[in-house]
């Protein structure tokens, strides 16, 4: 099969590619790129004037809720949010019923994906069995079985002893940890930003020691131990500085921060209502403006979901009952080119970067390059085009988002993963 992308702006931030060219696909790799006009009569044909053309946007994190909470998100359901949303690679997390916890289990994942999504499917195996932090998994024999990293994400393994024999597994299967930095003993019932905003509406605050506490145990354990960590969700001021040291120290440490932290603060909750409340949750301005500094630094360098879809149910209550989460596959992109390209805290290259090639670097995959002879995993987008946040259209059976209503600049237009159309707005 081959497909021809004519006319479209290339950004491929592997090799700092930036210009107008046709990229001729076949047999799912990238055939050709050409400043001169590529000729293939009998390929499928997309103009993409106008257009960019770069990597396919790759999700560290992702929670699917399959198997055992598909009434939440299914494997199909939420590939082609990713879809929609320019993701070609997204990694779930193993909280799922039952965990991921096992070869099998992340074997059974890996299956199931090759028919029932879109796109590739790349899990994340638990830390410890049961998401318990009582006992370390099989690291080596998750990662023969496909997983890409391990974490406990939606909580800590508060037992560092433990938590430190895990990283020594995953240095030595060679895969990196996925740290979801929470004190649980430090939570207090919280379910939103320690601060004024939370004093008017009278609920219960998280600070943010619950998160900075234990982004340090686990850059010293990461030191200790030798592996490589991954940071999620960032949310805090600190977190930013944390990340420079560790790196300045030659430490393999790495960062992600979501949309929905870089694009709100407290100070945009309305009201007491479930689409407000995440984990971790919306902070202050003075974090949110230290986050997008940090992006625009080359410090954080991946832009992640942390896409965790519930059922209305769930989240059209006070947000002293809701779950936590926010839905995210679908809106990331506009919310990056709203705020961080049009905000010039990035360019379009560097956005690229940030979703594609570098989160491909964290978890050590052939991907986020579309450079001759690579996989075509293609994003096609709109970087000028201006819509709507309307949740009805999601594919995602989640719609649990406080973005409904808002105007956003940047539209995925095409997704393509290994060479096939998956989606075309």
């Amino acid at each position: 099969m081959k497909l021809l992308i004519k006319n479209g702006h290339v950004l491929n931030p592997a090799d700092g590619f930036d210009r107008k060219a046709d990229i001729l696909v076949e047999d799912g790799l990238v055939k050709q790129i050409s400043e001169e006009p590529i000729e293939a009569a009998d390929a499928q044909l997309i103009d993409a004037e106008g257009l960019y053309v770069m990597p396919g946007f790759i999700d560290l994190h992702v929670h699917l809720r399959d198997p055992g909470l598909t009434y939440k998100e299914t494997l199909a359901t939420g590939s082609m949010a990713a879809a929609r949303g320019g993701f070609t690679s997204i990694c779930p997390m193993p909280n799922t019923k039952p965990v991921t916890d096992t070869p099998e289990k992340v074997a059974e994942v890996v299956k199931r994906a090759q028919t029932e999504a879109v796109v590739h499917v790349l899990p994340v195996g638990a830390v410890t069995l049961g998401m318990e932090g009582k006992e370390v998994t099989d690291v080596a024999g998750m990662k023969a079985a496909g997983a890409v990293a391990i974490s406990e994400d939606g909580k800590s393994v508060m037992d560092s002893a433990i938590y430190a024999e895990g990283m020594k597994r995953a240095a030595e299967a060679g895969i990196p940890v996925f740290a979801h930095c929470e004190d649980i003993r430090l939570v207090r019932g919280g379910v939103m930003n320690a601060g004024k905003k939370a004093e008017e509406l009278g609920l219960p605050g998280i600070t943010n020691a619950v998160e900075d506490i234990i982004a340090v145990r686990d850059i010293l354990l990461a030191e200790e131990t030798g592996a490589r960590l991954h940071l999620c969700h960032c949310s805090t001021k600190y977190s930013v500085p944390m990340v420079e040291q560790a790196r300045a120290k030659g430490l393999p440490v790495s960062a992600e921060v979501c949309p929905h932290h870089f694009a709100m603060s407290e100070e945009d909750i309305t009201e007491d209502h479930g689409r407000f409340k995440m984990n971790p949750p919306l902070r202050g301005k003075d974090d949110m403006q230290a986050l997008k500094d940090g992006i625009k630094a080359g410090i954080m360098t991946c832009i992640s979901t942390d896409h965790a879809p519930h059922s209305a149910e769930e989240k059209n209550c006070s947000m002293k009952k809701a779950a936590f989460g926010i839905v995210g596959l679908e809106t990331a992109f506009g919310l990056s080119v709203t705020e961080l390209v049009e905000g010039d805290y990035l360019t379009p290259m560097e956005l690229a970067a940030h979703m594609s090639l570098e989160p491909a670097k964290v978890i050590g995959i052939p991907k986020g390059d579309i450079s001759e002879g690579k996989c075509a995993d293609i994003a096609i987008v709109d970087l000028k085009e201006k819509w709507i946040v309307d949740p009805e259209e999601f594919a995602s059976k989640g719609r649990n988002t406080p973005f409904a209503g808002r105007e956003l600049t940047g539209r995925v237009k095409y997704t393509i993963c290994d060479g096939k159309v998956v989606f075309n707005d």
